[in-house]
C-alpha cells in the first residue's frame, strides 16, 4: 500500500513549524478599536473675532492670525461660524450654558440643565474609573459649565498634582479600606436623609414634591457615583512613565498652568482612566505674565476699540491658541491602533462670548477637532440666523455611541462633518 506524505505531514512530524510573516495591516485590522471620548474646552473670555475667522467658507478658506498658530492640524479640525445657543443671553452669565444650552442665564428665576459632558456620562462613565473630569485653569469666574440634570454645577480640580495622584497614586492597603468605609458612610447619611425626606412627603403641594422628587434625583445620582468609586477603589490604578507635575501656584504663569494641566488631562485619556473630560479656562480675573502684557484680561476684552489694548489681548489670545497647538501636538503623538489619540478623540474648543467687547453670545468661535471626523474646512452658516451649537453636541453624543437624537435647543445633528 502506497502511502501519500505531504508537505504538512512531513513539517508536522519533524516538529518543525512555519510561521507567516507579520503583517502590519492584517495587525491593524484585528487590534480592538480605541474607546471613543470626548473633550470640551471652553474660554470665558471670547475670542476676537477679526484674528480668528476666515472669510471665506470651504476646504480652502485663507488662514488667519489665531488659526495660523494651529495649521500644523490644519486637516484635523474644523472652523465654525454662524454657530451659537438659541436663547442664551445674560453677557458673562451665558458660560454657565455652554453645555447645556439652557436659556437666560443671566435670569433671576435661571434653572440650568444637565451639561453635555454629564448626559454622556451618565450613559458610558461606569466604563471607567471616573465618569467623568472636570478641571479649571485660573480663576474661576462663575464656576464650571459642567452642570448635574439638576443643574447643579460640578466642582473642577484646579491642581495637576492633585489630579495626577486621583489617576495614577496607588493608596496604601489601609488607606484603601479607609476610603472604602468613608465612601459607606457617605452612603449611610444618605439613606439617613432619604428617609427624613420622605416623612416630609405627604401633605405637601404640588409645587414643593416637584422640588422634593428633583431632591430624590440627586440623592439617587449620588448614591451612583459613591457605589462607582466603591467598586474601583480596590482595582489597581494604571502605572505611566511621566513623573508627577509640579503645580505653578502663581495665576500670572496661565499659560504654563494650562500646558501643565493639558499634559496631565492627556495622561487620563491615554489611559484609559475616563473617556469625557471638561476644562474651564478662566483666566478673565487674571493679569498674565506675557511680554507686552500689563493689563487684567477682562479690561483688556472691553478695549473700546482702543489698539493698544487690543494689541495687549492680540498676545493674551495667542498664548491661548500656542497651548491649544501644543495639546493637538500631544494628543496626535500617542499612537492607537488605526490612527492616534487625537483620532479617537472629540474636541471641542472655544468660548461662550464671540466678541466679547460687546459680550456678543451669538456667532461663537469655535473649534472642533479629531474624532475621526471630516475636517480641514471652515464650515460657515447665517450670522444672523445661527445655527444651533446643539446640533454638533447630538452628533457628538452618536459619535460615542449614545443614542441620542435630540439634545437641548437641538434641531437634529451637525451637517457638513460626517466623515
Amino acid at each position: 500500500m502506497k502511502t501519500s506524505i505531504t508537505r504538512r505531514h512531513f513539517l508536522r512530524a519533524t516538529g518543525a513549524t512555519l510561521a507567516l510573516p507579520f503583517l502590519e495591516s492584517l495587525a491593524r485590522a484585528a487590534a480592538p478599536m480605541p474607546p471613543r471620548r470626548m473633550l470640551a474646552i471652553m474660554t470665558n473670555m471670547g475670542v476676537m473675532p477679526r484674528y480668528f475667522f476666515p472669510e471665506k467658507a470651504g476646504r480652502d478658506y485663507g488662514s488667519t492670525p489665531y488659526l495660523d498658530l494651529i495649521k500644523a492640524h490644519r486637516e484635523r479640525f474644523t472652523v465654525f461660524s454662524g454657530v451659537s445657543h438659541p436663547g442664551v443671553d445674560g453677557n458673562h452669565s451665558s458660560e454657565r450654558s455652554f453645555l447645556s444650552c439652557a436659556p437666560h442665564p443671566g435670569a433671576s428665576n435661571f434653572k440650568n440643565s444637565i451639561s453635555l459632558d454629564q448626559f454622556a456620562a451618565e450613559q458610558i462613565g461606569a466604563q471607567t474609573r471616573f465618569g467623568s473630569l472636570v478641571l479649571s485653569v485660573g480663576k474661576d469666574h462663575m464656576g464650571t459649565p459642567s452642570t448635574t440634570r439638576d443643574g447643579v454645577q460640578l466642582p473642577a480640580e484646579r491642581n495637576p498634582s492633585a489630579l495626577y495622584r486621583r489617576l495614577f497614586v496607588q493608596g496604601t492597603p489601609q488607606e484603601i479600606e479607609r476610603s472604602i468605609d468613608d465612601l459607606r458612610k457617605g452612603g449611610s447619611i444618605l439613606d439617613f436623609v432619604r428617609d427624613e425626606a420622605r416623612s416630609l412627603e405627604k401633605g405637601l403641594p404640588a409645587r414643593d414634591k416637584e422640588r422634593l422628587y428633583q431632591y430624590f434625583t440627586s440623592v439617587r445620582e449620588l448614591e451612583q457615583r459613591l457605589q462607582h468609586a466603591e467598586s474601583w477603589e480596590r482595582k489597581p490604578k494604571p502605572i505611566v512613565q511621566a513623573p508627577m507635575p509640579k503645580d505653578i501656584p502663581s495665576d500670572t504663569e496661565v499659560e504654563a498652568q494650562t500646558n501643565l494641566m493639558y499634559d496631565t488631562m492627556r495622561l487620563s485619556l491615554e489611559t484609559d482612566s475616563t473617556r469625557i473630560v471638561t476644562i474651564y479656562l478662566g483666566p478673565l480675573l487674571i493679569t498674565p505674565n506675557i511680554p507686552g502684557v500689563k493689563n487684567q484680561t477682562h479690561a483688556l476684552t472691553h478695549h473700546g476699540n482702543d489698539e493698544a489694548k487690543i494689541a495687549e489681548l492680540k498676545k493674551i489670545e495667542e498664548a491661548q491658541f500656542r497651548s491649544l497647538a501644543r495639546l493637538l501636538d500631544g494628543l496626535t503623538s500617542v499612537k492607537e491602533a488605526n490612527g492616534t489619540l487625537l483620532d479617537h478623540t472629540m474636541l471641542l474648543y472655544g468660548s461662550n462670548l464671540s466678541n466679547a467687547n460687546s459680550h456678543d453670545t451669538t456667532n461663537l468661535p469655535l473649534i472642533f477637532a479629531g474624532g475621526g471626523f471630516k475636517h480641514g474646512q471652515h464650515l460657515a452658516f447665517d450670522k444672523k440666523n445661527n445655527k444651533p451649537l446643539a446640533n454638533l453636541f447630538v452628533t457628538m453624543l452618536q459619535r460615542m455611541g449614545i443614542e441620542a437624537d435630540k439634545f437641548a435647543s437641538s434641531t437634529g445633528t451637525m451637517t457638513g462633518v460626517e466623515a
